[in-house]
Order: C-alpha cells, then sequence, then structure tokens
C-alpha cells in the first residue's frame, strides 16, 4: 500500500494522542505478529492532523486540572484491579474446591495463581475478557500447575505441530487428577509437587 505523502508513523507510546487521531478520521494502524500475539507498530495518519492533537494535548497537560484527573482515573483502576483480583481469587478457589482438610493449602495456592495472573500486563488468560471468569480461573490454574508442579518448562518438545498441545494436555490430565485427591480430602503430603510448590 502507497502512503499518502502527506502522511506520518505516529509511534506506539502516547495513548491520549493516538486515540484522538484515530478518533478524528482516516488512518492505518500497522501491527506486527510477534510470538502469537500482535503487536502494534503505530499509527499513520496525516501529519497535520497528528501535529494539531498534539500541541492541543501538551496544552491540556499543562493545566493542573488534567493531572487531578489523572490521579482519578488512576485510582479508579486501582480500585478496580483490587476488586477484579478478588473476584479471581474467589473463583480460582471455587474451581479447586479443595477438602475442608486441605482448605488452607488450598486458599494459599488460589493466592499464588491470583498473584501470578492479574496483574495488568501480565498476558496470561485471566486477563482475557473472551471467556467468563469462571473459565478464566480453571485455564490459569492449569497453566500454573503446568509451569510450577511439572517438568514442562525444561521439556525439549519435538516441533511437530500439534505435539506441544498434547504435551500440555497430558499435563493437564496430570494435574487434575493430582487435584482430585485435594477434593477428596486424600492425605497429601511432601511426594505431591503440588503440595512442594505450595510450601516453597
Amino acid at each position: 500500500m502507497k502512503i499518502p505523502e502527506d502522511w506520518a508513523l505516529l509511534p506506539p507510546g502516547d495513548a491520549g494522542l493516538t486515540r484522538r487521531v484515530k478518533k478524528d478520521g482516516p488512518h492505518w494502524v500497522v501491527k506486527e505478529l510477534h510470538r502469537k500475539r500482535m503487536i502494534s507498530k503505530g499509527v499513520w495518519a496525516p501529519a497535520e492532523r497528528i501535529d494539531f492533537f498534539r500541541t492541543e494535548l501538551e496544552v491540556e497537560r499543562e493545566d493542573p486540572a488534567y493531572e487531578k484527573k489523572l490521579e482519578a482515573g488512576r485510582k479508579r483502576r486501582e480500585k478496580q484491579e483490587v476488586a477484579y483480583a478478588e473476584d479471581f481469587v474467589g473463583a480460582v478457589k471455587a474451581f479447586l474446591a479443595f477438602h475442608e482438610r486441605h482448605r488452607d493449602l488450598g486458599e494459599r495456592l488460589a493466592g499464588l495463581i491470583s498473584a501470578h495472573a492479574t496483574p495488568v500486563g501480565s498476558g496470561t488468560v485471566a486477563r482475557t475478557k473472551r471467556i467468563p471468569i469462571e473459565r478464566r480461573a480453571e485455564a490459569a490454574t492449569i497453566a500454573w500447575l503446568r509451569h510450577q508442579t511439572t517438568s514442562y518448562d525444561h521439556m525439549n518438545i519435538p516441533r511437530i505441530k500439534g505435539e506441544r498441545r498434547e504435551v500440555r494436555r497430558m499435563l493437564a490430565e496430570e494435574s487434575r487428577k493430582r487435584l482430585s485427591g485435594y477434593r477428596k480430602g486424600v492425605e497429601m503430603g511432601p511426594g505431591c509437587p503440588i503440595w512442594r510448590a505450595i510450601s516453597d
């Protein structure tokens, strides 16, 4: 595609400026596939429009009221994140459904999984909104167990289509069997990878 001569590339990094430029009129979004994720490389748009909104934003940002607005937004997002983390811990606990005998271990495990999965920018399944929180909690639990209680991270998996998916499926089944013991109240101990991961 030929880029119009009066257009310029607005690099990523200023969400407010990018949002205004995109909302105002024609533009091209540049993305690049990196490790199965689409990474933004910027936005092509009329240079005059980019300059106009950049100047407009600079004036706004010099106003003390703008900083107050930003601070209020940060506090609101922090509260939302705390609330989501609490909801996610609850969803993980519900999925684990440990027997009363293992209640403390279940609470510690839920906390570890949530601490890993919920931070903004973690890139985990817990951050997606495409599936219900119950499924996010299940997927995050199985993923955490795969990395913390199996040798998955050190496996030399052949580059054959579907091979990695099959390995992950098998490891997930192992994790589910171990979880079943905790749900039934079976005596567990240092011999169980889950017990060791929680106790370390």
